[in-house]
């Protein structure tokens, strides 16, 4: 997997935060988060259905100037430019 890395949680501890890459081969984004409970499990799948391989996880809003820079690193490969 070609993946870059674009940022993690400026407010945890460096070891066990949310991260987020570009898997810049597959174009799509790869997010490291904490794992959603069954609380908003639910409500995830009341919209539709959770398959066994797929995961719910939850990242703070204030890494929301990473995920645009992720947006913005899958943008320019699909524009066929480069960040």
């Amino acid at each position: 997997m070609a993946s870059r890395f674009i940022g993690i949680d400026p407010d945890t501890d460096k070891d066990h935060c949310p991260t987020v890459w570009v898997d810049e081969e597959k174009g799509e984004f790869v997010i490291q988060g904490w794992k959603a409970d069954e609380r908003l499990a639910e409500e995830v799948r009341a919209a539709g259905p959770l398959p066994d391989y797929e995961a719910v996880v939850r990242i703070p809003v204030r890494m929301v100037d990473i995920l645009k820079e992720a947006c913005d690193v899958a943008d320019a490969r699909v524009q066929g430019t480069d960040r």
